[in-house]
């Protein structure tokens, strides 16, 4: 009794260690984020959430409420900020990177392990990004992970309440993305098919599924008043992706996008050790599940990031143990190798997925490698274009006017950004803003964006060419290749009512 007395403050002191290691991996983490988000400007995909946080519903068309609402508390508090807006996207990865090394810890590892999984975890090329813009994808990775970190939580106390912890993080990732549901197939899969299936016949597991449900049911309510339209959205989509090629490469994606690439003998350690442990079998089905319908439904290679820091931290302490047998001298040349490549592949997945430079080699670098990134330029100038456009117009014009939108950024950035200038709400016709209508009384004069020549001269009379989308730094995106070129119509050439009723769109 005397020795476990003494031994115990010991104890404490470097539990209580460890977990101001982890802090300050997530502190380090938010901090790069902090210092580079306000650059470039907003994605596209963020005007969007944006624009869908100013018109709260208890859901959208192409996705469930929870990352408008976020962003509405966010505009709230920080108005149009980049870095305050992103902050919830940022402090989520740093979470993230937290419950890493925290489920190496549950699982039996000490410092080392933990320290390895919360690194490998936080410089995933998945969550490196995921820090950078507010998407739904964001809190759909910390969702996934902190269920994993409490399914561990129930395997290893063997306490059927933690099915309800379980339960209320699902109900919180089906308001959020709902592939969740893959992962809860997973879950579903690895109780039934290992020791684990006592926990089925438990009420706290059904209390945790109600809850799940419970927390879900508004935005189910809203689906079902929808005629399901977020499952016709994703038809769409996932043809759309398969059509494009952008379902391709789906396991090679696994190896270099989803973990860090120098993390990979950790992620695969970890699968085969779920595999090979009786108590945490489950969490191999948890990854096995999902990894095969996606594949088999041609799921894009991203979708599965989220289940990889829960084998990273299974690899981490299979790693240590392994370390922990080998002679000093091994060890330290093992480990030295290890963090030596491992900090070279993640500095190249920063300069390659962040805007680390406002200019310069590394901002032409990153821009010419990343898709996203060069989705971030222009909006602001395309919205000062448009508010010079509607300067020029006569008096009568500008007290008639509408702004028609091509697609959901050129929407977001006029709801948004537009404000600034005094313009008026936009009308679009993609995802949710469809359900938003058009104004009354109609407008007369319309300034067309997203559009051709010759699909504008086909929705609406008299067009002529007003002005150009594009960007002062020459960066070849979506708006300044597909849609260079800004209109001024007159009325449209069919009633609005006829329009909308045969232009309900997504993207």
């Amino acid at each position: 009794m005397s020795s476990t007395i003494a031994q115990e403050p010991s104890y404490v002191v470097h539990r209580r260690t460890d977990t101001a290691i982890l802090l300050g991996i997530a502190a380090a983490v938010a901090l790069i984020h902090l210092l580079t988000n306000n650059r470039y400007g907003f994605h596209r995909d963020e005007l969007q959430f944006l624009s869908d946080a100013r018109h709260l519903d208890w859901g959208f068309v192409a996705y469930p409420p929870l990352t408008p609402f976020l962003e509405r508390i966010l505009l709230s508090i920080f108005g149009v900020s980049m870095v305050g807006l992103r902050l919830s996207a940022a402090l989520a990865q740093a979470v993230v990177a937290i419950l890493g090394g925290l489920m190496a810890r549950e699982l039996g590892g000490s410092r080392l392990a933990q320290v390895i999984a919360a690194l490998a975890v936080a410089f995933s090329p998945v969550p490196v990004f995921e820090g950078h813009e507010f998407q739904y994808t964001s809190f759909d990775l910390l969702w996934w992970v902190l269920a994993a970190y409490f399914v561990i939580r129930l395997l290893k106390s063997e306490d059927p309440r933690w099915c309800l912890a379980i339960g209320a993080v699902i109900g919180l990732g089906l308001e959020t993305k709902y592939s969740i549901a893959f992962f809860v197939a997973g879950i579903v899969a690895g109780l039934l098919f290992t020791p684990a299936r006592r926990y089925l016949k438990s009420g706290w597991f059904w209390a945790g599924a109600a809850l799940a449900f419970l927390i879900f049911l508004p935005n189910f309510i809203w689906l079902a008043r929808h005629n399901w339209i977020s499952y016709t959205f994703l038809q769409h989509i996932h043809a759309r992706d398969v059509g494009e090629g952008r379902a391709n490469g789906f396991l090679k994606g696994q190896f270099i996008i989803c973990a860090n690439l120098a993390a990979t003998p950790l992620w695969l350690a970890g699968l085969f050790g779920y595999l090979l442990n009786r108590r945490y079998r489950t969490l191999a089905f948890m990854y096995l599940v999902p990894l095969v319908i996606l594949f088999i439904a041609k799921g894009r290679h991203y979708y599965m990031a989220p289940a990889y820091p829960m084998l990273l931290a299974m690899g981490a302490l299979l790693a240590e143990r392994w370390l922990g047998c080998l002679p000093r001298w091994g060890r330290i040349t093992v480990e030295t190798f290890y963090f030596s490549v491992f900090a070279l592949i993640s500095a190249f997945v920063c300069a390659l997925l962040l805007p680390l430079a406002s200019s310069g080699p590394l901002k032409d670098y990153a821009l010419s490698h990343s898709y996203d990134l060069r989705e971030e330029i222009g909006w602001n100038q395309l919205v000062r274009t448009v508010a010079q456009i509607r300067d020029s117009l006569s008096p009568d014009q500008q007290a008639h006017l509408g702004i028609a939108t091509g697609n959901y950024g050129e929407y977001g950035a006029i709801d948004v950004l537009g404000r600034a200038y005094s313009l008026p709400e936009p009308i679009g016709t993609t995802n949710s803003e469809w359900y938003r209508g058009y104004p009354t009384p109609p407008p007369t004069t319309i300034i067309v964006l997203g559009n051709s020549r010759e699909r504008a001269d086909e929705l609406f009379t008299n067009c002529r060419l007003a002005g150009h989308n594009g960007n002062s730094e020459g960066v070849r995106n979506e708006e300044s290749v597909d849609h260079p070129d800004i209109f001024v119509c007159g009325p449209p050439r069919k009633p609005w009512p006829q329009i909308w009723k045969g232009h309900q769109d997504f993207g």
